[in-house]
């Protein structure tokens, strides 16, 4: 039997943008400005220099100079036009500039104005027309390009929970990082934060189709990405790291770094099987009183001992009560982490179809089967004797003692008594988190709905 779905992912759609912002040092707190330049695979950073656009071609090479690198052999020629052009006054009047920028080559500041025609100018000698000398602009020239496949962005101070105002920084797969980018608004930030955000999720989305053409059916990437998550142990100043994490097959990946080949996928730091994990969503919303009204209305839980100052966070609840806490820059993508759990777990519930686990109860050694078809089956390990089958429906409750022992209660069909039954796991956690997969998967597979009801971070922004 299989589960029909429908998943319904927004297309996305690459962003082409260009604009001013402020590039910012944090240590020197100085602050000047920038041209960014968006496209679909790049963020570009411009800075404004000043280029001769007319007159000597030895003139029009000054740019080989700056970006020759750590070692140059320079060939020095007498120049006609450098004795006039040092003689400017310092009044002369400067070349055309971007209006929209207020930044200014040192050139300019050093007092070296260019173009000047003030009467104090030497004269052009015969053998250097007028026509011929060096005419000077402001340009914004690219100084750094960073690939967005595979990219990371944040807008956090590194390690700490302090969120930049309205700044953020974007990160290469190599490192290579933007420096922090300033807005002189909170819109301008957010503009372009889910710009470059919906460019990076574009080239990931193309990055997976091309990884599952290298797969099996069975064996798909259904999502991946960049998050944040806090580190186990740390004090109250909550302190987090990059992690990449993946969805394939039937396993969620936690890696350091991206898989780029097949052979990194089995280097991941962690590995869970699908059906054995639960995934949670803590936060979505920094202000106090917006969360009070999400953690009302939605249902949400919220665990005392996970508060920070980071919204739209959720995390992974794997075996033996252990758990992974992350944090994502936008609501959007906290909606995609749930949706494509969602959709992962429910995939590999159809694909296995059950899962058996050993167990004991009063001194024997049992297995307990959780089956898409059948429901519950206990049978005995050795004679494979079933002692008991309940279907999904005549589950009624359960309670456990947060370590190896649960206890399931069943309605008999016949006699319409509460039957209990009790076992014990080694590991209970996983065994519960199953028990959830399977049964969510089986009211999906006849309420189609079922999904998007429960998908707490879509209710949350479709109220906003």
């Amino acid at each position: 039997m299989f589960i029909h779905l429908n998943f319904c992912f927004c297309a996305l759609l690459s962003q082409t943008k260009t604009g001013i912002a402020l590039l910012y040092d944090e240590v020197s707190e100085n602050a000047y400005d920038i041209r960014l330049k968006l496209t679909k695979e790049v963020l570009t950073i411009q800075k404004q220099d000043v280029v001769c656009v007319s007159g000597s071609d030895h003139s029009a090479n000054v740019h080989l100079l700056r970006n020759a690198g750590d070692e140059v052999t320079i060939t020095v020629q007498y120049l006609r036009e450098a004795p006039s052009f040092l003689k400017l006054p310092l009044g002369s009047p400067g070349p055309s500039s971007d209006h929209s920028s207020g930044a200014s080559s040192p050139l300019f500041d050093s007092g070296l104005h260019l173009n000047g025609n003030s009467i104090n100018t030497a004269p052009s000698s015969p053998s250097s027309p007028i026509a011929n000398e060096p005419k000077y602009e402001k340009r914004w020239l690219d100084t750094l390009s960073v690939p967005l496949s595979m990219a990371r962005i944040s807008r956090y101070r590194a390690g700490t929970d302090k969120l930049r105002s309205n700044a953020f920084e974007v990160l290469a797969l190599d490192g290579v990082s933007t420096g922090i980018l300033q807005f002189y608004t909170a819109q301008e930030s957010a503009d372009w934060l889910r710009a470059i955000s919906t460019n990076i999720s574009d080239l990931t989305l193309q990055n997976m189709k091309m990884a599952n053409k290298c797969c099996s059916p069975s064996d798909q990437v259904i999502h991946m990405g960049w998050v944040h998550e806090r580190l186990e142990g740390t004090d109250s100043s909550q302190l987090y790291k990059f992690k990449f994490l993946a969805l394939k097959g039937s396993s969620f990946y936690i890696f350091s770094t991206p898989p780029v080949s097949t052979l990194d996928w089995v280097r991941a730091e962690k590995i869970y099987n699908l059906c054995e994990v639960l995934f949670k969503i803590h936060k979505l919303w920094l202000a106090d009183d917006c969360w009070l009204q999400a953690n009302l209305y939605l249902g949400i839980h919220q665990d005392f001992d996970l508060e920070d100052h980071r919204p739209y966070c959720f995390s992974v609840m794997v075996g033996h009560g252990k758990s992974h806490y992350f944090n994502v820059e936008l609501c959007s993508e906290l909606a995609v982490w749930e949706k494509s759990f969602q959709r992962a777990i429910f995939l590999e519930v159809q694909r296995t179809g059950s899962k058996t686990y050993m167990c004991s109860w009063q001194g024997d050694t049992l297995c307990f089967t959780v089956d898409f078809a059948l429901g519950f089956t206990c049978f005995d390990s050795k004679t494979k004797n079933v002692l008991w089958r309940f279907k999904f429906s005549q589950l009624k409750g359960s309670s456990d003692d947060g370590k190896t022992r649960v206890k399931l209660l069943f309605q008999n069909l016949d006699t319409k008594q509460i039957e209990t039954k009790e076992l014990e796991f080694q590991d209970l956690t996983a065994v519960l988190h199953c028990i959830h997969s399977f049964i969510a998967a089986k009211v999906a597979s006849v309420d189609p709905v079922f999904i998007d009801s429960q998908s707490i971070a879509r209710k949350y922004m479709y109220s906003n």
